[in-house]
């Protein structure tokens, strides 16, 4: 098992490093001088220079890579163009806050998808299963953004129940975390029921009901841990969608957290701050995947054994 995770890490290496090497490129090509940002439109040539001297600009592109290579290699993620703050330390005092979102709006999407997927796959074509897939199309037929909007127009505006914006407690929370868990629900909805619609006509369900097993169990022990392994696979795909939703949200909402302040330093062609959060994402992504990947060995008896023959 260990040899395994070990192979999983040490190929995900490659993710990570393309995905910060990608975006590296990118910011660099993009027009636009950060040293003219950082010293005004209305700084002389001279200040300019010396800014772009101070940033490390005024190196080669080559030169730039493999200074921020060397200082991956030694935990430096460099410092803010705009604030001269470490980016580490920038990071780090947003990161509870995008966590606790992303971790929050992932619950309710589980809850919702794994719920509202059952309930639908058991009473198939029926008013109750074409109310839910109605409503899950049209929540999926529109962007995070507007649908954002229009929850802040009715719970907030209209109704008056909950703050538009900030990160005050858990009532400024609601919407937000909602938004963004309503949204990735869908499909995970769609795949439990279609996999427990699959299931329940299966061989080996005749057979369990042969026996005298009743429906409760069969459904819940046996059908719906089989539709469980592709939504698992499902989850680690989501997990991208809801740190790139994080940023809408965020953004949307005025919460604090890696979402706003990417988007700002994307304005502010704030470099490292961008690479730093880039690099974060991907890091979580890849250890999310890894999870994910060891998990099937807890659920499938037989991915444990086809992992154990590999191995051996």
């Amino acid at each position: 098992m260990i040899r395994h995770v070990v192979k999983r890490l040490f190929a995900s290496f490659g993710v990570v490093f393309g995905a910060v090497t990608l975006i590296f490129l990118i910011l660099n090509w993009l027009p636009g001088d950060p040293a003219v940002l950082v010293a005004g439109e209305d700084a002389s040539a001279a200040t300019i220079e010396q800014v772009r001297i101070q940033l490390g600009t005024d190196r080669s592109l080559g030169r730039q890579y493999r200074d921020y290579l060397v200082g991956l290699a030694h935990g430096d993620l460099g410092k803010s163009y705009a604030t001269r703050e470490p980016v580490f330390k920038r990071l780090a005092a947003q990161f509870p806050s995008t966590a606790a979102l992303t971790l929050s709006a992932s619950i309710v999407a589980i809850t919702l998808g794994v719920g509202f997927g059952v309930l639908s796959a058991l009473h198939r074509d029926r008013w109750l299963d074409r109310i839910v897939q109605s409503v899950a199309l049209f929540v999926v037929s529109i962007p995070a953004f507007w649908l954002g909007i229009l929850m802040m127009l009715l719970f907030s505006v209209h109704l008056r129940w909950l703050p538009i914006i900030g990160n005050g407690g858990i009532r400024a929370a609601i919407l937000p975390v909602g938004c963004l868990g309503l949204v990735s629900s869908v499909p995970l909805l769609r795949m439990v029921r279609d996999g427990i619609v699959e299931g329940l006509h299966e061989p080996y369900v005749t057979m369990l009901r042969a026996k005298g097993l009743g429906e409760h169990r069969t459904l819940y022990v046996h059908v719906l841990r089989n539709a469980l392994l592709a939504t698992i696979t499902l989850l680690s795909v989501l997990v991208g969608e809801l740190l790139s939703g994080a940023v809408i949200v965020e953004t949307l909402f005025a919460r604090q957290g890696i979402g706003r302040i990417t988007v700002e330093a994307i304005g502010q062609k704030d470099m490292p701050v961008v690479q730093g959060a880039i690099l974060l994402a991907s890091v979580s992504y890849v250890l999310v995947n890894v999870l994910v990947d060891l998990s099937y060995t807890l659920i499938d008896p037989r991915t444990r054994l086809g992992l154990q023959k590999r191995l051996t």
